[in-house]
């Protein structure tokens, strides 16, 4: 194992270490953080002994890959496949995770869907589960002529694409768990890679994110969540978390609610430098970062109490949810705008229940009054966790 993985290992367990949880003592959630780090140092060294290949693990994955194994085997060091392979081990291992904190048999639904015009993908949702009320993780492998609503869409941010029938690829994974307790937050996070073709050559380029949307304010879990997606991005380019960090608060804004959907996190498009390998591993980082910063957080409170007032807060302010994915979500419109467009996939992320309450405001001094002032006015909460060390360490 390389000098650089074991530096990324106790860089890990530093910013978990930094986690008040774990500072107060819970042997168990602590554990938890030190197996994760060394799950991502193992990861990195498998990648770095593959030469930078993702490996295939087809007795690991939620179902057979799209693209015919055959060909994934004869394409390995193609971008297209790589990034296959990638959302694949996402998936399984993020499912694998939500279901282990369930102490029924809530399972995910596989189901494994193609498409005439090109590839498909597997949509797992899990529905009705003590802990998660629904949880959907989905990967696409997609392939055909982009739409002319998706090439205008792409040529407006600032794209130069010269024909009228473009022939495109895209691949991405995306997931949103809506939990049952409000005290859990709803995590949302998508990483996918995009090709397209046109006279000049082919166009690639990455985007995604994750972020968090609590329903309730708890300002050690947005540091925790914070630093471990800084982490995530320190270890590529020190500029990427601010960067990332404020398109994501831009990015995820309910103009017509002037709130933002959550506390934020990272959110980023268009990637397509230093190089192709570059930013896959990058996008790889990210992708591996989500269990260590949303399973903590589950794990410290899902079996926190609750009575109807904080349900129905929760209903509420995912009717907000609803709102943002409907009528700003570029993916959520990309989706519907392809031909031979899955509904039930795309629709995937709304919860299972949410409400809308005619002109309701929050009580002064209440807890969901807190919340509502972080999302008008996003914090640091980097800077915020400096300040809290510090004051600890006086």
């Amino acid at each position: 194992m390389s000098y650089k993985i074991v530096v990324r290992s106790f860089r890990t367990l530093s910013y978990v270490g930094s986690y008040k949880k774990f500072r107060d003592r819970p042997v168990r959630l602590y554990c938890a953080a030190l197996l994760g780090a060394g799950y991502v140092a193992y990861s990195q060294h498998k990648r770095n002994k593959a030469d930078m290949k993702e490996i295939m693990q087809l007795q690991n994955y939620m179902a057979e890959p799209i693209t015919p194994v055959d060909k994934l085997e004869k394409s390995q060091n193609d971008m297209k496949t790589q990034m296959e392979l990638l959302i694949m081990r996402i998936q399984a291992e993020f499912c694998r995770a939500l279901e282990k904190e369930e102490d029924q048999d809530a399972k995910f639904k596989v189901d494994r869907w193609l498409r005439s015009e090109g590839g498909g993908g597997i949509t797992c949702v899990l529905q009705d589960g003590r802990v998660f009320e629904k949880a959907g993780v989905n990967i696409s492998v997609v392939s055909g002529t982009l739409p002319p609503a998706a090439v205008q869409q792409m040529r407006s941010r600032g794209k130069n694409l010269q024909n009228a029938d473009l022939p495109f690829f895209a691949a991405g994974v995306s997931a949103v768990i809506h939990p049952r307790n409000p005290m859990v937050p709803t995590i949302h996070f998508n990483y996918r890679y995009f090709e397209v073709q046109d006279k000049d050559g082919v166009h690639w380029w990455f985007g995604g994110g994750t972020d968090l949307t609590p329903y309730y304010l708890n300002e050690e879990d947005a540091k925790h969540f914070h630093l471990t997606l800084k982490h995530a991005c320190d270890a590529h380019d020190e500029t990427y978390y601010a960067k990332f960090k404020k398109w994501c608060d831009d990015y995820f804004h309910i103009p017509h609610r002037g709130e933002r959907r959550g506390v934020g996190g990272i959110f980023f498009d268009d990637l397509d430098t230093p190089s192709q390998y570059e930013a896959f591993n990058f996008v790889t980082s990210c992708a591996e970062a989500v269990i260590p910063s949303y399973l903590p957080i589950v794990q410290k409170h899902k079996d926190d109490a609750y009575g109807y007032h904080e349900r129905q807060w929760q209903l509420l302010r995912r009717g907000r949810y609803v709102e943002f994915n409907l009528i700003y979500d570029r993916g959520t419109k990309f989706g519907l705008h392809t031909p031979q467009a899955r509904y039930e996939s795309i629709l995937m992320s709304l919860p299972l229940n949410a409400k809308w309450e005619y002109m309701h405001e929050p009580k002064a001094n209440s807890p969901e009054e807190k919340l509502m002032k972080v999302l008008k006015e996003p914090r640091d909460w980097i800077k915020l966790e400096k300040e809290t060390a510090k004051r600890s360490a006086a």
